[in-house]
Parts: C-alpha cells; sequence; structure tokens
C-alpha cells in the first residue's frame, strides 16, 4: 500500500478519523493472516464482529482499524466499511500510475489461470496477485491495497454472485488486460442461465479502455461473442480447429503417465514448446489463457514457455498430485467443484488409470449452488464416471449421492460406495485402497474432503510425498 495518514484515509472514503496513525502495510480482515504496519477492516459478520477483534489485531501488527464505529486503535469510521474498502482500493491504484493492472472472469479456471499469470509476470517484474479465491468484493480491494510503489504488475481475478457484480470489482481495479475463460453452470442457481452467466461475466471486457485488451476464449462461443462488447483490442486463445486459428493457439497436445501435458504454443507466426509439471486435463487451457495475458502485457513468447514449464501450483487443493511413502497416489481437487471441473477431474483420473495400470478411486461430493438443476447435475456427473470408465466410485454424503445413482444407471461395471459422511469414507478408504490405485478427491468446498485426502496420505502413518 502506499504510505496514508489517518487523516488522508478519512477523506478518501468519506469517513471520520478517530485518532491518529500513519499506514504503510497492506489491510486484512483476518487477525491470522496480518499485514505489519497494515489497516485492519473491522467487518461486522453473523458470528464475529471484527471490531471486537481490534486489540487482536494491533498485537498482529496493524496500526489502524477501518470500521463503522471506534476501537481501541485509531480508526476511520465510515457507514459502510467494504464501500469504503473500495474506494481506498480504488485510490491506491489510481495513485500507481506504472501498475499494470491484469484482471479475469469465468466459471471454471479462475484461480489455476491466476496463479499461472502471476508465475509469469513475477519474473518480468515485482507482482501482486490475488491469493486463494480472495475474487469478491472484499477480496478485490485486499489484493488491490498489497501493492507498493514498486509494483510492476497486479493480477486480479474476479468472481461474481450477479450482474452487475464484476462491474462493480472493475471500477474498484480498472484493468489494461481482461480474460474471460469460459462461462459454465458455476453459480447457475443464482444466474439462472449461462446467458445471463455471460451477461455478467462480459463486464470486465466492457470496463477495458480503448488501448487496453481483451483476452477470450476462441472455443466457448458465448465468450467469443463478448469481442462485441468493448472497443478494446481482442486476442483470442484456444486449442485446435477447423476455422480460423486463434491468435495464441495451442497444439499437438499429449500427457504422460501422471496427468501433465506439453503442447505446442503458437503466437504471430512464432512457436515454442511447453511442458507443464502442474495435472490436470484441463491445465493446457489455463496456461494457454495466462500466456496470451501476459503476451498481452509485453512478455515474450519464448520467455512464457519456458515460465509455465516451472510453474507450481500456488493455490492448495487444486489438482494436487501426492505420493504416499506405499505408492498410493492421490489427487486432491477438493477447494471446489462444479459439473464442467468434476468432468474434467474425472478425465484426468481415468487418463491416469489407463497409462498406469492403476485402479481408479473417485471420491466425490456434493457440487453447491447449481440451483433446481442440481439433482440432473449430480446424476449426470456419475454418469460420466461410469463412461470414463472409474473403476470404484465413493459418493460422501446423502446430497451426493445422485452420482452414486448416474453412475450405477450407465452400466459401466464400476464399483459403487455411498457414504453418509466423511468418517464413514476415511474408514472405507482405509480399510480399501492400496499402493496399486490412484484416488481422486472433489466436491465443492463446502465439503471439505481435503480432509480425506490428508488421511489417505498421513492418517495411516504413511508418509506423503508431493511429485
Amino acid at each position: 500500500m502506499i504510505e496514508m495518514s489517518l487523516d488522508q484515509i478519512a477523506d478518501v472514503v468519506g469517513g471520520t478519523a478517530h485518532g491518529e496513525a500513519v499506514v504503510v502495510g497492506g489491510a486484512f480482515v483476518d487477525t491470522r493472516t496480518p499485514e505489519d504496519g497494515g489497516l485492519f477492516v473491522a467487518v461486522a459478520g453473523e458470528r464475529v464482529d471484527g471490531h471486537d477483534l481490534a486489540a487482536a489485531a494491533g498485537d498482529a501488527g496493524a496500526v489502524a482499524v477501518l470500521g463503522s464505529r471506534p476501537t481501541e486503535l485509531p480508526t476511520v469510521v465510515v457507514d459502510d466499511v467494504t464501500a469504503a474498502l473500495g474506494l481506498l482500493a480504488r485510490h491506491v491504484v489510481d495513485h500507481l500510475p506504472e501498475v499494470v493492472v491484469l484482471a479475469m472472469t469465468g466459471s471454471q479456471g479462475k484461480t489455476g489461470t491466476k496463479d499461472y499469470l502471476a508465475h509469469l509476470l513475477s519474473e518480468a517484474g515485482p507482482t501482486v496477485a490475488t491469493r486463494g479465491n480472495f475474487n469478491n468484493e472484499l477480496g478485490v480491494p485486499l489484493t488491490v491495497l498489497r501493492a507498493t510503489p514498486d509494483t510492476r504488475y497486479l493480477v486480479v481475478e474476479m468472481g461474481a454472485r450477479g450482474v452487475g457484480h464484476v462491474a462493480e470489482l472493475c471500477a474498484i481495479a480498472p484493468p489494461r488486460v481482461a480474460a474471460v475463460l469460459n462461462v459454465g453452470t458455476a453459480h447457475i442457481g443464482e444466474f439462472g442461465s449461462r446467458e445471463a452467466i455471460a451477461r455478467a461475466k462480459g463486464e470486465i471486457v466492457e470496463a477495458l479502455p480503448a488501448d487496453g485488451t481483451a483476452v477470450l476464449n476462441a472455443d466457448d462461443v458465448l465468450v467469443a461473442a463478448m469481442a462485441g462488447r468493448t472497443d478494446a483490442q481482442v486476442v483470442t486463445f484456444g486449442g485446435p480447429t477447423d476455422g480460423p486459428a486463434p491468435d495464441v493457439a495451442v497444439s499437438e497436445v499429449t500427457t504422460d503417465e501422471l496427468g501433465r501435458q506439453s503442447f505446442e504454443l503458437a503466437h504471430r507466426g512464432s512457436g515454442a514448446t511447453v511442458h507443464l509439471a502442474q495435472v490436470g486435463a484441463y491445465q493446457w487451457r489455463n496456461a494457454a489463457a495466462a500466456a496470451a495475458m501476459a503476451l498481452a502485457a509485453g512478455l515474450d513468447l519464448d520467455a512464457v514457455a519456458d515460465s509455465l514449464a516451472d510453474a507450481v501450483p500456488a493455490s492448495r487443493w487444486r489438482m494436487e498430485l501426492a505420493e504416499r511413502r506405499d505408492g498410493l497416489v492421490v489427487v486432491n481437487d477438493a477447494y471446489n467443484a462444479n459439473p464442467e471441473s468434476m468432468r474434467a477431474a474425472l478425465e484426468t483420473l481415468a487418463g491416469i488409470g489407463d497409462r498406469t495400470g492403476r485402479r481408479t478411486v473417485a471420491v466425490l461430493g456434493q457440487m453447491l449452488e447449481l440451483g433446481d438443476g442440481a439433482a440432473a447435475a449430480h446424476r449426470e456427473v456419475g454418469d460420466y464416471a461410469a463412461r470414463a470408465g472409474v473403476d470404484v466410485l465413493l459418493t460422501v454424503g446423502d446430497d451426493a449421492a445422485g452420482i452414486s445413482r448416474g453412475f450405477d444407471a450407465a452400466g459401466g461395471g464400476g464399483v459403487t460406495i455411498t457414504t453418509a459422511g466423511r468418517d464413514e469414507a476415511v474408514d472405507w478408504l482405509r480399510h480399501n485402497v492400496s499402493a496399486a490405485d490412484v484416488v481422486l478427491v472433489k466436491a465443492s468446498r463446502g465439503a471439505a474432503l481435503e480432509l480425506i485426502a490428508d488421511d489417505l496420505l498421513t492418517g495411516s502413518g504413511k508418509e506423503g510425498t508431493t511429485t
């Protein structure tokens, strides 16, 4: 963050300063992840009121508070803390004239693409990027406020719960390069249709200046159509096609026995070979999107290709590949789930099984926020798992039982295990998986299935090593 006095912050956000302080660090809302010399943002939630944690925030390094009432620390008091935080973040962006803001949105792949892009840009200059999935009205300004006068690139992931939300986030962090990765069915229960999702996601390219760059997925019809919603330059990315090649084109995708991909990357008549270290059937898409954004920011194609090979997952529980000492392979993709990402993960699992001869075990939990189509979506995932040739499907919780029904109805010949919850699932896995297996663990965040993956690797007393 740029250095600001309490009075200066109050002027920017339209608040009242109680006390004196100079803020030199970023902002934070959780006392477990403080910013030294920073600003503690006191949010009054349903279970915890941040104002009651002001003293603890001070002990952790905060020098001031942004809140709706005075606290033990010097405090800027405002009516709406979230709105004030957004105003402060916009002020900081406007006073960092050398920073390039690169933003992305999409139904899947935001965090993976963001991590790739942050890795690419960090080799070209000081880079600040969204941590985890801090992609909402609190997360975006918190990301911005970690930027300093030395920051060259600011990488911002943007999520949306409705039409107008992405536009609001772009008002906080106006992008110069903006990407729409895809339009899927994640959060369709909130939007109502893919078309509504597309309307919301496309707000990110509408926010671009005329001299900015919109990076669009040429393989997604709803995304490609967004070219007409911006005056900025349009750069497309995508895979092999019978039509005109995208501006950043991927071809000759191959996969090794553990699901790591290699491909040819072409741009403006030049080409480079990329070897990815990360696992997943969709990794080439995330890497291509990140490459297109980095190229739009001025990076060289060869440097991008070389840097992609060094990229490792920066965010937990996203296709984390680990091997237990006895040889059991675990793919932990428990951070989140929707129908599209479920299919991609199952494709990766089946591919590992085919290439290594291992028995495939899919441990799947509920997908949230799917609205009226939830039951059908769960059955379709089960159907896909059966047709992909998954050997054992274990579902966790009653809300995921529809996956089992879809699996059984497809008649693929695999075994179905339905458990009531994590404890029962862990008990079955402890007694029924071995070194000859590969296990995928995946569900929406609320299911917390990463605990199952952790138990598989360490609960039996056997050490796991990440590969």
